[in-house]
């Protein structure tokens, strides 16, 4: 599963992949392209009254979250963490409802997996915000993408047809000068 969050006003995409005797969980600052992996084992990890225990580099963790709607109160080790996460269908929300989502200024990027429809822009051509820049058929339904600024096309990253996952860029802008 795709998800971003935010903390301390720093973007992180994170993946969590689980597997039959572990979980692999991925994550990255927005602005860099590599990826970070860690593994949990299942057997490391057990889940109680609203609290996570488990076992990561040998040492124990105990983890309380608390949360109301995207906003996350984490408490492990005797300290706080305030965190904005977002899954998949939150970001496919959020980006449909302003037209920007947490994507970088310079990237439209699916909020979800889905299948491209349409395509309206081409590299190099101007657009202004608000100003329709792809349909997207996710959840069953085709919605419509938006670009979130005034500016030029600098590649479209897809084509009509495509299958494409959660976290994909789909179009980058130029960036501003």
């Amino acid at each position: 599963m795709f998800f971003q969050t935010e903390m301390n006003k720093i973007k992180y995409d994170l993946s969590v992949v689980e597997h039959r005797t572990k979980w692999v969980i991925g994550i990255k600052k927005e602005d860099e392209e590599n990826w970070r992996s860690e593994e949990i084992d299942k057997n490391d990890y057990q889940h109680m009254d609203g609290l996570i225990s488990f076992l990561y580099k040998n040492s124990s963790y105990l983890v309380d979250v608390d949360n109301e709607d995207t906003n996350y109160s984490v408490y492990t080790r005797g300290s706080f963490r305030n965190l904005k996460l977002f899954n998949d269908e939150m970001l496919l929300h959020e980006s449909l409802k302003t037209g920007k989502g947490m994507s970088s200024n310079n990237d439209l990027i699916s909020g979800m997996p889905g299948k491209i429809v349409k395509i309206f822009v081409k590299p190099g051509q101007e657009v202004k915000e608000g100003e329709s820049l792809l349909v997207m058929e996710a959840m069953k339904m085709e919605n419509e993408m938006r670009s979130s600024q005034d500016g030029i096309i600098a590649e479209v990253k897809v084509s009509e047809g495509d299958t494409i996952e959660g976290g994909a860029i789909l179009i980058t802008f130029e960036k501003e000068k």
